[in-house]
């Protein structure tokens, strides 16, 4: 059966185990769901904490490269479903033609637009170690930047499954502590031949603001290619893992839907 791949992509401070619910309910639907991990990244949250230097290194060039060698691997185009720079990263792949359609969900702001102010106050001396390689969430700042739209007991049961530190050259790269940002952050606005884009913003969310999401959305305003924005009340930017997830993720099965984008080719 050619069922149509699915490639969901983390972002920062998240493991892969983050998309582990959608990727049972993209499956439950038909499509075959993979939520490949960053490169060197550990099989579960609690191991990459213990031993986090092989993220060290990883800047926004390997990671795109990294999603890039996996989305051209199928003989199906997949879809590329992103969080926050995993956002980023769908935008930048299917504005160069690569993958079927993408949904940003939070993306990191792409192009020229501001990088909001929180990303920069989590980067603190405190906060950094190995070598002052990686940057690393406190439960509580999880709790207050990241999933401050659930209660607390809530927020740490997801810091202990899904938190991990993240590269300081990753942060770096997308222009945080006001370093310049990498000209991989950067997606083609213009491309009128790509598939179809949908953003998704929360609008509880503190770490990448709806107002980012939306400014997003207007570059791409002049564009005849598809690109769709969906807002969600009272999200905050763990909507993807929270216990709201379900209703972001059904949101997204419908739009590939209404996009005539099946979990099942037609056999030629």
């Amino acid at each position: 059966m050619n069922r149509t791949p699915v490639v969901f992509i983390h972002g920062a401070w998240l493991h892969a185990l983050s998309w582990e619910s959608w990727a049972e309910r993209f499956a439950s639907r038909g499509f075959r769901a993979l939520t490949p991990g960053w490169p060197g990244e550990a099989a579960a949250a609690g191991e990459v904490r213990k031993s986090p230097e092989t993220l060290g290194g990883i800047g926004l060039d390997a990671l795109t490269d990294h999603y890039a060698e996996i989305v051209r691997s199928f003989d199906i185009s997949p879809v590329i479903v992103g969080h926050s720079v995993g956002g980023l990263i769908a935008q930048h792949l299917i504005g160069a033609n690569v993958g079927r359609a993408a949904v940003a969900i939070a993306s990191a702001p792409i192009n020229d637009i501001p990088l909001p102010a929180s990303p920069a106050r989590l980067w603190t001396p405190a906060q950094t170690d190995a070598a002052d390689r990686l940057v690393s969430l406190s439960p509580e700042q999880f709790h207050h930047v990241f999933a401050n739209t659930v209660g607390a007991e809530e927020s740490d049961r997801l810091f202990e499954r899904y938190v991990v530190p993240a590269p300081r050259r990753l942060l770096t790269d997308l222009g945080c502590a006001g370093a310049v940002r990498s000209p991989r952050a950067v997606a083609d606005i213009g491309n009128a031949g790509r598939g179809p884009l949908l953003l998704i913003s929360g609008q509880g969310d503190r770490l990448v603001p709806d107002s980012v999401t939306r400014a997003v959305y207007k570059q791409y305003g002049d564009s005849t290619a598809v690109t769709d924005l969906k807002q969600f009340a009272d999200r905050a930017h763990s909507l993807v893992i929270d216990s709201g997830w379900r209703f972001v993720a059904d949101y997204v099965l419908g739009w590939l839907d209404e996009r005539g984008i099946r979990a099942h080719l037609a056999e030629s």
